[in-house]
């Protein structure tokens, strides 16, 4: 952490982030989204309107029966009945355990489900709510607005989803996103339809304090990950905008990330994640993840999301390069005033401008002991490589292809993406075409 963060310079600089991001929260869900620190005894005001029964999908009792008796406290003072509490799903949300809960959904029949979980179980609560409300497979709906395609076509909606997160990282709770993963061919496949975004939802960042220093690595990482790629992205309409909400992002998990870790309690610090990551949330609602996010999903059998990432991030950073000159000199400042940069940024442009601050990525990740190449994961081959390469190919996942600041075709995916993988095996962007 640098001087200036515990400068009184630096805690200034921090509440304007902290209020700056909240405002932007305020206006991005208004009054269907309560976060803070305490507020988890106000679940009821969300989950009263939908009606009288709710099913309870939770893995809370496990770490946190405290908590968990909070909610069940809450929603029972307003009269609402509570089935379950019914168990959450595993993490990475397995497939066979969204079947599980879609089992549950349609035997409860509920008024309204409230699940409190981390991102997982929120995504596999999320898509087992629309196979209960629709039938088949979860694989009918991966893609892009399948989901609202169906509804309208059987004139149905899904039951009302109040989602209460737990962890400060996919930001779950806020989006249309639901990340699925097929256990057996260890592949990721995501549902993105507005239809699954939950009408209310609920983050008292203080139930954070409880993640393990790893997850709450993965998670911080996956909070930059998402503002970062949509930032890249980011069209002439939206960019003001988008870069407002990734400069504030970034800034907040940056300058908090390793305090987190050092003092898993430090409610300051876990409310500066929290605010963070949510606000990767906010931009992945705006615009969409791309090439790294794309990547991590064939390799769940080896790293977790937010780790696959922050690997993958910088090598697409040198990729993306010429195309995103203006995001790298704004990125590259907030690199370079937490003393991570090693060249002035104002000296730089083109590819060597995007090269350090992909070092500047390389070095916050180093700091906090993320590895810096996939050579060094334990169990990584040419297989996840080539699996990467065939999973790009697949239409599902076309929008993360679309989404990059240099769109890929299905043809030209072995000529540059599999240069960038082979980059990140080996820590070489000199091995990255640039389009």
């Amino acid at each position: 952490m640098s001087k200036k963060e515990q400068s009184p310079e630096g805690s200034k600089r921090m509440r304007e982030l902290k209020e700056k991001a909240k405002k932007l929260l305020n206006d991005f869900k208004e009054d269907k989204y309560i976060f803070g620190v305490d507020c988890l005894d106000r679940i009821s005001e969300l989950a009263a309107p939908f009606g009288k029964q709710c099913l309870l999908i939770t893995n809370l009792g496990k770490w946190n029966e405290v908590e968990l008796e909070n909610i069940i406290t809450c929603l029972r003072r307003e009269d609402i009945k509570i089935i379950g509490p019914v168990d959450s799903a595993k993490p990475n949300a397995p497939r066979e355990d969204v079947s599980k809960l879609a089992e549950e959904i349609s035997k409860a029949n509920p008024d309204s489900i409230v699940v409190a979980d981390g991102g997982s179980g929120i995504d596999a609560t999320k898509a087992a709510n629309v196979i209960a409300t629709l039938g088949g497979d979860v694989e009918d709906y991966f893609g892009t607005g399948k989901v609202t395609e169906k509804l309208r076509s059987y004139g149905k909606t899904l039951t009302p989803l109040i989602a209460v997160q737990t962890a400060s990282s996919s930001s779950a709770h806020l989006t249309k996103y639901s990340n699925i993963t097929d256990i057996n061919k260890a592949q990721k496949k995501l549902i993105v339809d507005e239809a699954i975004v939950p009408p209310r939802a609920l983050f008292d960042y203080k139930l954070s304090i409880t993640m393990p220093r790893e997850f709450t690595l993965d998670g911080a990482f996956d909070g930059i990950a998402h503002s970062l790629e949509v930032f890249y992205g980011a069209k002439k309409g939206d960019f003001d905008k988008i870069g407002e909400i990734a400069e504030v992002c970034i800034e907040l998990i940056i300058s908090s990330v390793q305090k987190a870790v050092a003092d898993g309690g430090d409610i300051d610090s876990r409310e500066s994640l929290g605010l963070g990551t949510d606000l990767g949330g906010y931009a992945i609602m705006i615009g969409g993840t791309s090439g790294a996010h794309l990547t991590s999903f064939s390799l769940v059998d080896i790293l977790s999301h937010g780790r696959a990432c922050a690997i993958m991030n910088p090598y697409y950073t040198v990729f993306f390069g010429p195309a995103i000159q203006q995001q790298l000199q704004i990125l590259g400042r907030i690199y370079e005033k937490y003393g991570l940069m090693e060249e002035k940024i104002s000296s730089l442009k083109g590819r060597e401008l995007a090269v350090a601050v992909a070092k500047g990525m390389i070095n916050l990740a180093k700091k906090v002991g993320f590895p810096a190449t996939l050579g060094e994961i334990q169990g990584f081959s040419e297989a996840h490589i080539e699996r990467a390469l065939a999973a790009a190919k697949n239409p599902q996942l076309e929008m993360k292809l679309k989404n990059m600041p240099v769109p890929l075709n299905r043809d030209m995916i072995d000529k540059y993406m599999g240069p960038i993988l082979r980059a990140a095996a080996v820590g070489d962007f000199s091995m990255i075409r640039n389009v």
